[in-house]
Parts: structure tokens; sequence; C-alpha cells
């Protein structure tokens, strides 16, 4: 029991990937309340927030500074139920020699399975917390994951090189940041001919997640990723979440 109520009390901490940078780590309030993040595999934030996010339109406020602690909501087997993430990464359509950017990576939780599926290839997991990118890199190796590079970028730039990863991966990060129509182009200019991104974010009506009024529907991430030249749509509905693609044209 007080592993679910960890795990429920991190849901309403804040969204879920771990974008690229740090913030404190407090007690968190549940689902519902003005924070969340069910398994905040990940979580990246705003331009104006060094930590997760700052405000909307603009993103939230959240630091995850204890990787260790936060690596026992984030990966608890739970998750799984409710995030799918065998479905996930089927939709991703992977192939072994494929690079691959886990944007808000956190501990890792889709780092890992990626990972395993490119066995050739690379995952470029990012976050900006410091402590998180530390945690990843001693995950992979403890896991023997060699193709993992974990990388510390800021909350307003992926930090990735012009047509560069062939699938982009981005969980529970987009309602946190800052400008998204900015970001979307800045992840469209990194794929490769052919290549696609992945926003995974939560239902309105979801039970988990952040609080209703920093939540996105699904056609405002269609609309920033098509925006940036990608074409978009609804790929995939999870119990809790949906899945959104966007796709490069392959020339």
């Amino acid at each position: 029991m007080r592993r679910a109520r960890l795990f429920l009390l991190a849901v309403a901490a804040c969204g879920g990937s771990t974008p690229s940078r740090p913030a404190p780590v407090h007690a968190e309030p549940l689902a519902g309340d003005h924070r969340h993040d069910p398994a905040h595999g990940h979580h990246q934030a705003g331009a104006h927030d060094p930590a997760h996010g700052g405000h909307h339109g603009g993103g939230m406020h959240h630091r995850f500074e204890n990787a260790e602690a936060w690596a026992k909501v984030f990966d608890d087997p739970s998750r799984d139920a409710w995030q799918q993430p065998d479905r996930v990464i089927a939709a991703l359509a992977l192939a072994p020699t494929m690079t691959v950017a886990d944007i808000g990576a956190g501990t890792g939780y889709f780092t890992v399975r990626i990972a395993r599926a490119v066995p050739q290839g690379t995952v470029i997991a990012t976050d900006l917390e410091p402590d998180m990118v530390r945690y990843l890199g001693e995950r992979a190796g403890r896991e023997g994951l060699t193709n993992v590079r974990a990388v510390a970028t800021p909350p307003d730039d992926p930090q990735l090189a012009p047509a560069s990863v062939d699938r982009v991966l981005v969980v529970d990060v987009w309602h946190h940041l800052g400008d998204r129509a900015v970001y979307a182009r800045k992840l469209a200019a990194a794929l490769a001919p052919g290549g696609l991104v992945a926003v995974v974010d939560f239902k309105l009506d979801a039970k988990l997640g952040p609080p209703r009024q920093h939540r996105l529907a699904p056609d405002a991430i269609i609309a920033d990723l098509a925006a940036a030249g990608l074409t978009a749509s609804v790929a995939l509905d999870l119990p809790e979440q949906y899945v959104v693609i966007g796709r490069r044209a392959a020339r």
C-alpha cells in the first residue's frame, strides 16, 4: 500500500517524463491536485523553468533530484498496466540499427527498452536533471547497454544535430514545454528522412497525470507537429494517455 501511495503521489507530481533539467523533490499532492506525474519516467521543462516547465503555455514547475528515490516510483512494475510500454515501442517501428532520442528520459523506463530493441543502434537519453543523467548512465552500465548515451540538455533545446535521429520519443513532457512550437521545429529538424516523433501525453479525462488545466488535447500536439512540417495524427489510444505521431517525409 505504501508503494502504491508513493506512485500516486508522484503522479500528482509532474507528468511522466523527465525533460532535461532539475527540480527539487518535495512531498507531492495526489493526482487531481496542482502537480502530477505518474511515473514521470521522464520529464522536461519549459523554457522559463530550469526545472520543469514553469507555467502553462509554458510548462509546469517540478524537480526530480534524487534519482534513486524516484526510480522506485518511475520504474514501479505497476506502471506497465497503464503505460503499456510494449505497445508504445511497437508504434515506433524500430529497426536494430536506428538512432533514437528519448527526450526527458528520467530514470530510463523507456530508454532501456528502446536500447534492447536497437542493439546495433544508439539511444540518446536526454534529461535536464543532472542526477537523472548520472543515474541513466549508471543504469545503462549495470544493464550492459553500451548503446545508451545519457545527455544533459536545457529545457528549451533537445540539442540534436540536424537529420541525426530516426525516432524521437517524448513521454509526459509536452505539457511541460515553454514554447511547444519552437521545440517541435527543433525535433523535426533533427529527424532523418522518413523519421518520426512520438508524443505520449495524458488524456483530458485521465485519472492520472497533471491537473486538468495543464493537459493538452491531442489536436494541440498534432497542430504543433504539423506546424513543424510533420504529418501528424493520433496513432495509439492507451488507458490514460494517447500517442501522437508526427512523420517526416521520406524525401
